[in-house]
């Protein structure tokens, strides 16, 4: 699961999505707030952990 962020267009609200690769391609995304669809996703910062030490 990777955590997607997006902005709604109508009320300026940032908001978290989790979602699989596969629902990223096919769902709609609406925000949480004011349940519009006009949402953006932004770039966001990231970072992977693993078990191996460098």
């Amino acid at each position: 699961m990777l955590t997607y962020e997006y902005l709604c267009k109508e009320c300026q609200v940032l908001f978290l999505v989790i979602l699989s690769m596969a629902e990223h391609d096919h769902i709609q995304v609406e925000c949480p707030h004011c349940h519009s669809a006009e949402v953006t996703q932004q770039f966001s910062t990231f970072f992977a952990k693993t078990s191996k030490k460098s």
